[in-house]
């Protein structure tokens, strides 16, 4: 996993708590629950009172008596409502156990992520993240926990991912159509799998298929491509229009150039609207072309660091280009010529 990552450019994390090394702590949270009127114990097991949080569907829009009225879900009869959820469960033969003052047991599904998240985050913190199967019940689970206890917000911002599909369907081991992260990087180079992530919003489902994939090493070579040719009309000395002084074209550039800036920040502020932030990166190309007047060597040094500046300032919000882009578009050469069999010239 933390070679996938990295791979991915995908940051590591600061810490990678263990649930097993939170029990006390989990223990301690159930107690507060109970002392708060919250929980309740049954023969060993101790549940939540949903009906106690008057906040509770809150994340996931869901009115409790409107969930009660059509509840389908088992009975328990320990239970005084049917969506109350277990917090700590009495052991069971062949079970790990803890001890606690409820007796021998393990906790329940959504605790330790309260527990962990308050230990190394506080009472509060700024994104709370997930897939979109997880608004109800688990995350629905863990507000109440967290903010009964503390009564404060447990996260300012839910950001939930959607599903990964492959051709339009589910992926599953089941379906045949199951792969991992280290089999796509097999075939592609791991910046054209994040490029193409990229491309959707992240609230969305993301489609796999070796033809989306393909469009996404299309649209990185040609960024790279930019980023070559300007390191290579830089290198062999273009700007000599630049002995006259900033130009009218320069000026317009360089103010189109910030006004693509400020979009690509108003679309990351748009709840991380990715797929649009994209396009910002394809209209510094245009913009670039479209400046040109003749020959491209007859740029001015200004607008080709400009453009440079505005694709590198993206990218590194991105995550992209962090290969040297002469070394990527070889490396994107040898791979291709290698799913076609040929040798690579």
């Amino acid at each position: 996993h933390d070679k996938d990552m990295e791979a991915l450019g995908v940051a590591r994390p600061t810490e990678t708590p263990r649930a097993t090394e939170h029990i006390d702590g989990m223990i301690r949270l159930v107690a507060t629950l109970i002392e708060k009127g919250l929980a309740y114990a049954v023969d060993g097991d101790v549940y939540y009172a949903v009906e106690q949080f008057p906040e509770y569907g809150k994340l996931s829009g869901r009115d409790l008596s409107d969930m009660l009225a059509g509840a389908r879900i088992d009975v328990n009869e320990k239970k005084r409502n049917p969506y109350d959820f277990s917090l700590w469960k009495a052991s069971k033969e062949g079970e790990p156990w803890w001890e606690s003052p409820w007796g021998n047991g393990r906790p329940g599904w959504h605790l330790e992520c309260s527990v962990m998240s308050q230990r190394y985050l506080g009472d509060t913190f700024d994104i709370h993240g997930g897939g979109e199967d997880l608004v109800f019940p688990h995350h629905e689970n863990e507000i109440a926990q967290s903010e009964g206890a503390t009564g404060k917000t447990l996260a300012r911002y839910w950001v939930h991912n959607g599903f990964v599909r492959v051709n339009n369907e589910k992926m599953s081991k089941s379906l045949g159509n199951f792969f991992t992260i280290r089999d796509v990087l097999m075939q592609y180079h791991p910046e054209v799998l994040r490029f193409f992530m990229l491309q959707s919003h992240y609230r969305s489902p993301v489609d796999f298929s070796d033809a989306a994939l393909n469009e996404a090493r299309q649209g990185m070579d040609r960024l790279y491509s930019t980023l070559k040719t300007i390191r290579d009309l830089l290198a062999v000395g273009a700007g000599k229009a630049d002995s006259a002084g900033v130009t009218e074209k320069d000026r317009e550039l360089t103010g189109d150039l910030q006004s693509l800036r400020e979009r690509f920040t108003e679309a990351m502020d748009d709840d991380f609207n990715t797929a649009r932030a994209i396009g910002c990166l394809f209209d510094t190309i245009r913009l670039l072309n479209t400046s040109l007047t003749g020959k491209k060597a007859d740029a001015s040094t200004a607008i080709l660091e400009q453009t440079e500046k505005t694709l590198r300032e993206i990218g590194a919000v991105l995550g992209l280009f962090i290969e040297e882009p002469g070394h990527y578009l070889r490396l994107d050469r040898e791979r291709e010529a290698e799913k076609r069999g040929l040798a690579v010239a």
